[in-house]
């Protein structure tokens, strides 16, 4: 345990407090077992460091361990937890999580038998079906931190603190909201870079290498992650990054199930299970009229990138429209998202979005109720003519 220790205090001395994610000061401290998923590369490790150095000044009950560690190779979690307790432990943040086999139930049953501890994990996206498996459901707090929001890239980038809106503020002051954050910001300027690389922590300390460092972090999580949670072979890993490069260069709304699974060599089945691996990874969105999809019942309506930046990592040409509703569907998604019957998105139950350029009209969502046009190229709208980027400030 003591050289665990050791690189612990390694990484906590590298810390820094410039930049921290909106979730930081959203999650309840009081609750004993703190599960926060996301994924690979939004800052996960961060958080949980920061939080320790900032409320921890006696560390001498407090450990951060990763499970990807060799220690672990030999070494158990619950032979670990036993000697950090016996040794007065009361404070274990565990990382990468989901790189060690039967993790959920060794958790469940630390938290059982050590009453007296308190514990923060984090992991890949596809921590809910395991946490479930497990009983953990009831036990954990569980948040989910995605990748920056366009709000957050620009706080990161120019050091100011612009505060978030909710939905419906956006919807009902826009113009408003608008007028305050140009004041002070070249919206359009920093919202084209955004789109292209702005989407992951990492942008502000790998430019020059950001694409390359994406395009690991997308190899990372289809040989590593997704085969610690689904037992597949390395032909299905290849055939998984080549569906990914495909719908990389595609348009969400033009995808042949059939057409797309007979270039890859593969039934159309088994391209849907592809695809809802990719996005229990947390690489792809898939939308459906009931929400976003993960069932393997059902093929999705339509598919996304999370986000924008993977589109400029993995085309050769990026379509315009494509990152547009990329953007957008990737800054709603912490609320109920479905495909309409007509318009782009239905957000929230209730608010329906058709998603384009300055010059989009409202010709395809005409005479319906609560319909907004999310319009790129713009700095203001009005009335329901509402700049794309303000949807950037949600969190």
């Amino acid at each position: 345990m003591e050289k665990l220790r050791e690189k612990f205090l390694r990484l906590l001395e590298s810390v820094h407090f410039k930049h921290k994610r909106f979730l930081f000061d959203r999650i309840n401290r009081g609750e004993r077992l703190i599960v926060i998923k996301g994924q690979r590369g939004t800052g996960k490790t961060t958080l949980m460091l920061q939080h320790i150095k900032e409320h921890f000044s006696d560390l001498e009950q407090t450990l951060y361990v990763s499970l990807d560690d060799i220690y672990f190779s030999n070494g158990s979690l619950s032979g670990l937890v036993d000697e950090f307790v016996k040794d007065g432990g009361k404070y274990l943040y565990i990382d990468e999580v989901h790189r060690y086999k039967n993790w959920a139930q060794e958790v469940k049953n630390i938290y059982d038998f050590y009453p007296d501890l308190n514990f923060v994990i984090s992991g890949s996206s596809a921590l809910d079906f395991y946490l479930n498996m497990a009983d953990l459901g009831r036990r954990a707090t569980v948040y989910t931190l995605p990748e920056l929001s366009f709000r957050e890239y620009i706080n990161f980038r120019l050091d100011l603190n612009l505060k978030p809106y909710a939905l419906e503020e956006i919807i009902t002051r826009h113009e408003k909201i608008a007028l305050e954050i140009n004041s002070k910001i070249k919206s359009l300027k920093h919202f084209k870079q955004y789109l292209s690389s702005g989407a992951y922590p990492f942008s502000f300390t790998v430019k020059e290498m950001y694409f390359e460092k994406l395009e690991a972090v997308i190899n990372t999580v289809i040989d590593n992650d997704i085969p610690s949670f689904e037992n597949i072979t390395y032909e299905s890993r290849i055939k998984i990054k080549k569906v990914l490069l495909m719908l990389a260069s595609g348009t969400p709304f033009k995808i042949n199930f059939s057409e797309l699974a007979r270039k890859l060599g593969t039934t159309r089945d088994v391209l849907i299970k592809y695809l809802h691996l990719l996005s229990q990874s947390g690489i792809l969105k898939l939308l459906t009229t009931e929400g976003v999809g993960y069932t393997l019942l059902r093929k999705p309506d339509k598919i996304y990138l999370s986000n924008s930046n993977l589109l400029y990592a993995l085309a050769e040409s990026v379509d315009v429209g494509t990152v547009r509703e990329t953007f957008f569907f990737n800054q709603v998604s912490a609320l109920k998202v479905r495909y309409p019957k007509k318009g782009d998105f239905l957000v929230g139950g209730k608010y329906i979005f058709e998603i384009g350029g300055k010059n989009k009209t409202q010709k395809q969502i005409a005479g319906i109720k609560d319909t907004f046009l999310a319009l790129d190229e713009i700095e203001y709208g009005h009335k329901n003519r509402i700049p794309l980027w303000l949807f950037g400030f949600l969190y």
